[in-house]
């Protein structure tokens, strides 16, 4: 980063945090509000919304970002979204663009507290949230987000690597969480997505954020889950995300 971009960038960063940090303020009173008054259809229109916000404060930063999907992508099915990650940004951004799909994520359980509307959303939008310590409870939840999705039709999110990659660099899928959600949705359809340059926010620590990042999700080919057996599936999966992503010079 040059000297006057960086400079620039200090308050352009400052600004994107306070935005970011009031949204989410903001939203979890009313997330409650909705939640309890008019249910979950309320609570996912809130919640859709805030999301569009977070999203809008990427342009802070100069951001730009392209969300590529050529593919028509059933509504009548549940779908389980399997990518790559790379930064806190690659979520609000995945449930933006997929908000018509009841977008529910699998997530650590140590979000479950502490963070205003990420919390309150986690624990009551119907996502997974796992004891990465306790297979036991992780296969539980998983099952039971597999059931939700089949039965309602939903959208479950999984990043297999397990945490995100700060150089962009994939790491190592992990199958279980995928043969799950595959084993309890068995109408599903996988929808592999490759996110890229969405670690580039981060990669002087955080602050400053870097400034004109592009911001790209691609959309694969989905896969019926009964077309495959599972570990031929896992394998093209995995590949397709992988083979999609800008590896860093």
């Amino acid at each position: 980063m040059t000297f006057l971009k960086k400079l620039i960038a200090y308050p352009l960063s400052a600004i994107y945090y306070l935005f970011f940090g009031l949204i989410l303020v903001l939203f979890h009173p009313i997330q409650w509000l909705s939640l309890n008054i008019g249910g979950y259809t309320a609570h996912r229109h809130v919640v859709n919304f805030m999301n569009l916000c977070l999203v809008r404060t990427l342009h802070i930063l100069g951001t730009r970002i392209s969300f590529r999907n050529s593919h028509h992508l059933p509504t009548d099915k549940p779908l389980i979204i399997v990518s790559n990650h790379q930064s806190l940004n690659d979520i609000p951004t995945l449930s933006w663009y997929m908000r018509r799909h009841h977008p529910k994520f699998v997530a650590k359980q140590e979000l479950e507290k502490g963070i205003p509307s990420v919390s309150f959303n986690l624990r009551h939008g119907g996502s997974a949230l796992i004891d990465r310590k306790n297979p036991k409870q992780a296969l539980t939840v998983l099952k039971k987000l597999g059931q939700l999705i089949e039965k309602k039709t939903f959208s479950a999110v999984i990043f297999p690597e397990g945490t995100r990659s700060r150089d962009g660099k994939p790491k190592r899928f992990s199958e279980n969480g995928l043969k799950m959600l595959t084993k309890f949705a068995p109408n599903s359809v996988v929808v592999p997505v490759t996110i890229n340059n969405s670690w580039e926010f981060l990669k002087f620590g955080g602050f400053p954020m870097e400034l004109g990042v592009h911001l790209t999700f691609d959309v694969h080919e989905p896969i019926e889950t009964k077309s495959l057996k599972f570990p031929e599936l896992f394998e093209k999966v995995e590949e397709t995300v992988k083979n999609a992503v800008i590896l860093p010079d």
